[in-house]
Order: structure tokens, then C-alpha cells, then sequence
């Protein structure tokens, strides 16, 4: 998985992983989740998802939790997984403006 840590952008996988188990979710659940919010534009296999899992894991940003009862393996965001949420959310809303400005500025 390749996110820029120092410049702060992180990958569409990456982002959308995060976003999908700010409630807890297993791995097929976070598949659906991703595929349904990109209206199927985003379509994960589990090698590149569990792939990604054991990344945020090891970054510290998810942790696996486990229900009572539950057989299979849930993943939550941490307090720094959501810092970087939204740190990502600032990097996009500035280059979203950025090109909206030269845009705006080359139909004048």
C-alpha cells in the first residue's frame, strides 16, 4: 500500500478501508461497503483487502475487535486512523479549491 505518509495523501484503498469500519465490519462487509459507495467504480479482492488490513493494523490505524459470539474478525478505526481521515478530507477539500481557482481562472 502505498501512502504518502510525508506528503499526507493516501490512496483511494486506503481512505475507503478507513471510512468503511468507523463502525465495526469484517472483511466481506467492508468489500460491500466500498463497492456500494462508489456505485461499483471501487471493487476490492481480498488479497488487496486483507492486504490493506494488515497495513492500517500495523500503522496503528484499525484495530481487529471481536463481538461476543462473533466467528469472524471485525475491524474498528482508531483515534489516529480518524486523525488521518481527516487530515486526508483537508488535503481534498484544498485541492479540490486549488483547481477550481485555476479553473475559474482559464475561463475568464
Amino acid at each position: 500500500m502505498r501512502d504518502n505518509i510525508k506528503g499526507g495523501a493516501l490512496t483511494e484503498v486506503t481512505f475507503f478501508v478507513l471510512l468503511s469500519v468507523y463502525q465495526p465490519k469484517h472483511g466481506y462487509a467492508i468489500m460491500q461497503f466500498i463497492e456500494e459507495k462508489t456505485n461499483g467504480r471501487l471493487v476490492l479482492g481480498a488479497g488487496t483487502l486483507y492486504g490493506a488490513l494488515t497495513s492500517l493494523e500495523d500503522k496503528g490505524w484499525i484495530i481487529p475487535c471481536s463481538h461476543a459470539g462473533g466467528r469472524k474478525k471485525e475491524y474498528f478505526i482508531t483515534d489516529a486512523g480518524k486523525e488521518i481521515c481527516n487530515k486526508e478530507i483537508i488535503r481534498l477539500k484544498e485541492l479540490v479549491k486549488i483547481a477550481e481557482d485555476i479553473m475559474e481562472e482559464n475561463y475568464e
